[in-house]
C-alpha cells in the first residue's frame, strides 16, 4: 500500500509500485479534481493540527490508509481528533475522498503521494496514534530496504510519537512480520510492545476495524492476520 524513497527516508523521490490502477468512474475523478483540493495536506511546510484544522487537537497519521476504510472508521469514532492519511495509489484516494465526502468528516486530511514526506514536516512529539496497516511486503530479500518497517522510518515514527503515544501496526505476511519483529528490537529504547499473551498480537483490538483487505487475506487467501501495538517511551 505504501511506497518511499530508497536512501534517505524522510524525502521524496520515486514511489515503489503502482500509482494508478483502473481508470477512475466519473465521481470518483470528480471526487480527486473538486474534493481533493480542499483536504488535502499543504505541500510545504510545517503539518500541524492547528494548520490543518483551525485549532489544536489530538493528531493521527495513517501510512498508506488503502481504500480509506480505517481511517473514515477512527475519524468518525474520534470526532474531536485530527486524522492525516498518506496514499500514494490513486485509486485508494478516490474511495478514502468518498468515504470522507459520505461520512462528512471534516476532521480529515489527505496527501495522494509519499507518506515519509509528509511525516517529516510534523513537528516531533506532535502525534498521538500512528498506524501502518498491511504495508507492502516487498518479500524478496533484495528489495527488503524498500520495506517501510526499517530503522529510518521507524525512527522518523518514533520521533513524530508524543510520549504514551501508540504506534499500530498490522500484516499479514510472515516475512513482513519476521522483519518488523527484528526492527523494533532495535528500537526498545524507544518503543514498549504493549503485550500480554498471544492474545494481543491474534485479535484485533477494540476501535480496530477490520478493512476489505484483511477480509480477503483473511477470509479468500487463508492468512493469519497480527496485530500489534507499540507505545512511545517517554
Amino acid at each position: 500500500m505504501t511506497a518511499h524513497k530508497e536512501g534517505d527516508p524522510t524525502t521524496l523521490n520515486r514511489l515503489y509500485g503502482r500509482s494508478q490502477g483502473k481508470p477512475l468512474r466519473a465521481y470518483q475523478q470528480q471526487l480527486v479534481e473538486e474534493f481533493l483540493p480542499s483536504i488535502a495536506v499543504p505541500a510545504e511546510g510545517l503539518v500541524t493540527a492547528e494548520r490543518l484544522f483551525g485549532f489544536d487537537c489530538p493528531l493521527h497519521f495513517e501510512i498508506g490508509f488503502g481504500a480509506g476504510e480505517h481511517m473514515a472508521y477512527r475519524a468518525d469514532l474520534l470526532p474531536d481528533h485530527g486524522f492525516i492519511g498518506a496514499e500514494p495509489f490513486l485509486n485508494g484516494v478516490a474511495q478514502a475522498l468518498n468515504h470522507v465526502k459520505e461520512g462528512n468528516l471534516g476532521n480529515v486530511r489527505i496527501h495522494h503521494g509519499d507518506a515519509l514526506e509528509v511525516l517529516a514536516r510534523i513537528p516531533d512529539g506532535a502525534l498521538t496514534m500512528l498506524y501502518l496497516l498491511h504495508p507492502d511486503p516487498w518479500p524478496k530479500a533484495r528489495h527488503a530496504k524498500r520495506r517501510m518497517m526499517n530503522d529510518g522510518p521507524v525512527k522518523l515514527i518514533a520521533d513524530k510519537l508524543k510520549p504514551g503515544g501508540e504506534f499500530r501496526f498490522g500484516t499479514d505476511h510472515p516475512v513482513y512480520l519476521r522483519h518488523a519483529l527484528m526492527v523494533m528490537r532495535r528500537f526498545t529504547d524507544e518503543f514498549e510492545w504493549t503485550v500480554e499473551g498471544p492474545k494481543s498480537w491474534q485479535v484485533r483490538p477494540s476501535g480496530w476495524p477490520e478493512t476489505r483487505y484483511e477480509h480477503k487475506a483473511r477470509n479468500t487467501y487463508g492468512h493469519e492476520v497480527w496485530y500489534f501495538r507499540f507505545r512511545r517511551r517517554g
